[in-house]
């Protein structure tokens, strides 16, 4: 019966993660649907895994803003549309004035 081998250099898969969060790893596909030449459909698919750190070290920083991931963007939000309203409000409460 032949022995099992191991690799000397043999990897955690916390340690793959690990390295895969610091440096980044992109993966990107293209799917497109034709008939006789004619495109009917193109998708492009694009993903990034990296660690938070990473992706605002190259710029990446959408979930900021996005109102449902960050309670700054939300306050942010309604603060634009309470200062919105305010300003319609007196607009017409100015016109009204005037009759």
């Amino acid at each position: 019966m032949p022995e099992l081998t191991h690799a000397t250099q043999a990897s955690t898969l916390a340690d793959i993660l690990e390295r895969v969060l610091d440096k980044g790893i992109v993966i990107a596909g293209d799917i497109k649907i034709q008939i006789a030449d004619i495109d009917l459909l193109t998708i492009k698919i694009r993903l990034l895994v990296a660690s938070v750190d990473k992706a605002m070290e190259m710029g990446i920083n959408w979930w900021q803003e996005d109102t449902y991931l960050s309670t700054k963007a939300r306050e942010k939000e309604v603060k634009e549309q309470q200062e919105d309203l305010e300003a319609r409000i007196k607009k017409l409460e100015a016109g009204n004035s005037g009759q």
